[in-house]
């Protein structure tokens, strides 16, 4: 490490994974930015050495902020995801954060970072068919740049998270070059194991519902049937409320069919479609295909109802059977994504599982998918112990209205919230004051450390060869 003490300010500081990378490499932060009211005051009991801890970036007297050698930044994603409307800079009050970031590096005129170190989604790179990364390419040029973007994810590196971020750095033209800097090399096939962060004895879990261990066992019931029966696990979304439907669909969009076309015809899980007007058919169809804003159903869409109607053909002995066990349940839990293989073993149970509005997802115990802002979304781990403390009380009336056994609540909970943190490289935070809900939202929006490290690691010190 250089033996010059490089200063940093954090913008858009969030839980302070830059300043926990940056630190460890023996680096100070002087300044840092967060908008929110909460994290602030967790950052300022984190970091308690950094002094200067403002919120929002749009009321900053930006000329005040201090000379410093980085400018680390994790400016708002949400412009530029493909989970939000990836409206990128045109999205009002967000989208031209990255303006306060090009503003503080003008302000300090020849004072100007040697440094830069941002972070933002995957999508940035491709948004607007790239224009929006080749915009940002240019004013950090115009601002005297060198600059250099790549995709990374922890688990490339052994960390179990799957979490691909655009990571950026700059150095100053006039202090360095970029031409020898190389990013770390991570290997996508790199060896992950999810128990490597995971603490049986923690007692400051979610356990699961009756009702989630139920739909669990249902679908393992699924699971276990068509392997019993010669099939093989399928490699495509499984949308059962095609099972027995055979609405037209491949011409157009039910939705610009006659009535009469869909009258006598079956939908959503095989029930006979009947009603006075077309808007009656409709909503007897799977939701997924009740929309009406094109005249045909793109063509993924179109794949997926083919191989669940063949699958249905294939099976439908035992599925006429099976379907009335989830007849009543919502529409995201009669979808489920097998990620795990066709030659798997076939066991729901030692399985990361996760909830989605696409549907019940499971994969591998290799690494957690990233951790994100929506709560509902924690990662299952089925195959876990529970502490003794932690075992739910329930009545043999209550475990038999859910068909489960007394030994089906003695494992299976959610990913933790310090194993959550565990996963983003912060586990030696404290969250005091913060609820578990918001704990996971601002680890879901939070930089990798563990990442950030490695990159900050190299750029320090092809930033200090190339001062001497």
């Amino acid at each position: 490490m250089p033996q010059k003490t490089y200063t940093f300010i954090d913008l858009f500081a969030g839980l302070g994974g830059f300043h926990i990378a940056l630190e460890s490499l023996g680096c100070r932060c002087i300044f840092a930015s967060e908008l929110k009211d909460d994290l602030q005051k967790l950052y300022r009991n984190n970091f308690s050495d950094t002094t200067n801890v403002e919120g929002d970036i749009t009321k900053v007297n930006l000329k005040e902020i201090p000379v410093h050698d980085i400018l680390c930044a994790g400016f708002p994603c949400q412009p530029f995801s493909q989970a939000g409307k990836r409206m990128g800079f045109d999205d009002e009050g967000r989208g031209n954060m990255f303006d306060y970031i090009c503003e503080v590096i003008r302000l300090q005129g020849e004072n100007k970072p040697g440094i830069l170190l941002l972070e933002n989604v995957a999508n940035l790179k491709g948004h607007d068919e790239g224009n929006t990364w080749r915009i940002i390419q240019e004013k950090l040029d115009a601002l005297g740049y060198w600059v250099k973007g790549e995709i990374l994810s922890p688990h490339q590196f052994g960390f179990p998270q799957h979490r691909k971020r655009m990571y950026i750095v700059g150095i100053r033209k006039d202090k360095g070059e970029l031409s020898n800097f190389q990013f770390p090399v991570g290997h996508k096939e790199s060896h992950c194991d999810i128990n490597s962060i995971i603490d049986p004895d923690d007692t400051n879990i979610q356990v699961l519902k009756p009702e989630t261990i139920r739909q669990l066992k249902v679908w393992q019931n699924f699971v276990s049937l068509t392997l019993r029966n010669g099939g093989h696990l399928p490699q495509f979304p499984v949308w059962a409320m095609e099972f027995g439907a055979d609405y037209p669909f491949e011409a157009c969009a039910p939705r610009f069919l006659d009535k009469n076309t869909l009258i006598g015809k079956h939908g959503k899980l095989g029930t006979m479609i009947e009603g006075k007007t077309l808007d009656d058919c409709i909503s007897q169809l799977p939701i997924y295909a009740q929309s009406g804003k094109k005249h045909e159903f793109p063509k993924w869409k179109i794949k997926y109802i083919q191989q669940n109607r063949s699958f249905y053909e294939l099976h439908h002995a035992w599925i006429d059977n099976w379907i009335g066990k989830i007849r009543t349940w919502d529409n995201s839990f009669q979808k489920f994504e097998w990620n795990c293989g066709s030659d798997d073993n076939g066991n729901i149970f030692d399985k990361i599982i996760q909830f989605r509005a696409s549907g019940i997802r499971v994969k591998l115990p290799t690494y957690s998918p990233a951790l994100n802002l929506v709560g509902t979304q924690i990662p299952i781990l089925p195959w876990v112990k529970l502490p003794e403390p932690c075992i739910p009380q329930y009545t043999d009336e209550e475990l038999f209205r859910y068909g489960i056994k007394r030994r089906d609540i003695t494992r299976g909970r959610y990913l933790s919230v310090r194993e959550a943190a565990r996963l983003q490289g912060m586990e030696d935070l404290g969250f005091n004051g913060l609820s578990n809900a918001r704990i996971y939202e601002a680890l879901g929006n939070a930089v990798n450390t563990q990442v950030v490290k490695k990159i900050a690691r190299r750029l320090i010190n092809i930033y200090k060869n190339g001062r001497n």
